[in-house]
Parts: C-alpha cells; structure tokens; sequence
C-alpha cells in the first residue's frame, strides 16, 4: 500500500500528520511573536497557539474529515471552528493532566517529564481525535 492509500484510510493517522505540521507552525508563529511583532514570550505563546488551532483546524477541515466538515452558511463554519477550539482547549487540559499526574505519581521511567510529557501528548491526540470526529466534524450539511 502507498503512503497516500494509507493516508486515505487512516484518519486517524491525517489527524496526527496535521497535529505535528501544526506543533510547526505554532513554533513559527512563536517566532515571528517573539522576534517580528514584538510580543513579550507569554502574549507570543497566545498568539502563537491561536495560529496553529487555525492552521490545524484548517488542515482537519480539509484533509482529515474533508467529507464531514460544515458547509454552507458562515454561522456553521463558524460554530464548527468555536467547537474545534473548545475540543482542543479540553484536550490541553488532558494533556496536562496526564503529564503533571505521571510527575507526580508515576514510578521511573514515567516519572521522567520527558516521557510524562510523551504520554499526555499522546492522551490528549486520542482525546482530540475521539472529540473531532465526534463533535466538531459530525457530518456535511
């Protein structure tokens, strides 16, 4: 099977591919924060995830659930994209549960914030997906 058939049958897998691409343009958009448009490290890191939950919504939207993004009126791209933000602030928070739970009373080697931080990354990916595809990418009106 190619990469693009696998790619096809895997949303699950898209998911993940937009999740990374976006761990990158939230590195670039922290970037341009910090060093073009001036923002101190904490209104950079805002601006920042607020360009990749774009940038990743965007990619989901049209690459992972293509087929069950909204359509149609504004209100529902709209309402689609404040869902998809509640979904992933919901995820974070997962995330860190997961890694400030495994720091705080998970034996080696989970205990390594390293691998904790792996963990809740992980968590909060299946945590994202499972919302996604359930509440924000429901169905094409």
């Amino acid at each position: 099977m190619t990469t693009v058939g696998y790619l096809a049958r895997h949303p699950f897998v898209r998911f993940a591919a937009v999740g990374g691409a976006g761990y990158f343009v939230n590195l670039a958009a922290l970037w341009l924060g910090t060093h073009q448009l001036g923002l101190n490290s904490y209104l950079a890191g805002a601006f920042s995830i607020f360009v990749a939950m774009i940038f990743t919504w965007l990619g989901n939207r049209y690459f992972t659930f293509a087929a069950r993004r909204a359509r149609g009126s504004a209100r529902a791209v709209a309402r689609e994209f404040v869902t998809f933000v509640g979904a992933n602030l919901l995820g974070a928070v997962v995330n860190y549960a997961v890694y400030a739970g495994l720091l705080r009373y998970a034996a080696a080697p989970f205990d390594d914030k390293y691998i904790a931080q792996a963990c809740g990354v992980g968590a909060g990916l299946v945590f994202n997906f499972t919302l996604s595809r359930l509440l924000v990418f429901r169905a094409a009106a």
